[in-house]
């Protein structure tokens, strides 16, 4: 096949969707795929055998979950258009408001739903202000206990996402008290609550038995129905982007020009200025990856070779699933991947390939 496209393999999938559908049998509690983190709805059926359902942060994905991912199909926005929102009713089966005024603005329209409200602890993991939801001056959900309160009879869930990439037990033990502690009163008068997403849950070392525990005591101590929404923790190492190398220079370092470019293809690196991932990354070559478009500062970072890399050698960066395949663009016009699968025999097969005519369809 040619490249560049991605490649997911369902043999790297499996296992965290197993932990997954583990969790779920030992806590009760209910997983919802993250379609911000991953959308390609290639697989869903595969996931679907695993997890819940889907949840969204637009119209676009709530429609896609609704028609691509079998369970249950939660609805979450920022802020929604009046154009929309009769759309988004008819998609899901949860909608949760941003804020207060949202749930008012929709009260009458929204009144058959089952509504929720967005929840700001005021604490999260982020140690990147860019993706912090605790930020000062946040608008992500309503802080003020009494405030909330004060609508608790037109909502009967709530939502809170404070965790990012939280790989620690202990610091989601913390905040979760905190929140215990702070919305404990309102939390009794619900009947279901979303922890969101960002919990490294699937990770080789996490304590999931203590995580399970303290779940089920959470949902228990409130009678409620505990939601999490996994993105990263559901697809962690489940994919590829395959390149191929087109030249090779020497500036005081070697470089390798790929058929890709990280600005275009795995943005969510460039953003947070992380290096991209190459296994093994062993050898006493020293290359610095590059990519095609024109950007001076399109790499994807250093790494290390057994042998000089030459054209035509192909590559292989690793954890290309989640917040890559969402955020991949037209960027200088270079060629967006293409989608291959890997199935659990071993055999592969692309279920999406892209062209001039993708890529002038999205401009006008």
């Amino acid at each position: 096949m040619q490249t560049p496209y991605y490649l997911i393999d369902k043999s790297r999938l499996l296992p965290n969707l197993e932990k997954i559908a583990w969790l779920r049998a030992a806590s009760g509690a209910k997983s919802l795929l993250a379609l911000k983190c991953f959308a390609t709805w290639s697989v869903f059926d595969f996931m679907a055998d695993y997890m819940d359902g889907s949840t969204s942060s637009s119209l676009y994905e709530v429609r896609l979950g609704h028609e691509k991912f079998p369970g249950e199909t939660h609805a979450y926005s920022v802020a929604y258009a009046d154009h929309e929102i009769d759309q988004v009713l008819a998609c899901s089966d949860k909608i949760i408001f941003n804020s207060i005024g949202q749930l008012n603005m929709f009260s009458e329209r929204s009144r058959d739903h089952i509504r929720g409200l967005r929840v700001n602890p005021g604490v999260s993991t982020s140690d990147f202000d860019l993706a912090d939801p605790a930020r000062p001056f946040s608008r992500l959900g309503e802080h003020d206990p009494a405030a909330i309160d004060a609508v608790a009879d037109q909502i009967s869930g709530l939502m809170f996402h404070n965790n990012c990439e939280n790989d620690s037990f202990e610091r989601f033990d913390e905040m979760l008290t905190l929140i215990e502690d702070r919305f404990g009163a309102v939390i009794h008068k619900m009947d279901w609550v979303s922890l969101g997403g960002g919990i490294a849950f699937t990770a080789p070392d996490y304590p999931i038995e203590r995580f399970a525990t303290r779940l089920k005591a959470f949902a228990e101590k409130f009678n409620i129905q505990v939601y999490l929404e996994p993105g990263e923790a559901a697809i962690t190492g489940a994919a590829t982007l395959e390149v191929t190398v087109l030249d090779t220079m020497y500036n005081g370092k070697n470089l390798a020009i790929v058929d890709s470019s990280i600005e275009a293809h795995m943005l969510d690196l460039l953003i947070y200025r992380e290096p991209a991932k190459i296994l093994p990354n062993a050898g006493d070559e020293e290359w610095m990856i590059c990519g095609k478009s024109c950007l001076a500062g399109d790499i994807f970072g250093e790494f290390q070779f057994g042998a000089p890399l030459k054209p035509g050698d192909r590559l292989s960066f690793q954890d290309a699933a989640g917040y890559t395949m969402v955020k991949k663009n037209w960027f200088n016009g270079v060629q967006m991947p293409g989608i291959a699968i890997r199935e659990l025999d071993g055999s592969t097969h692309m279920v999406r390939d892209f062209g001039y005519h993708d890529f002038a369809a999205a401009l006008s």
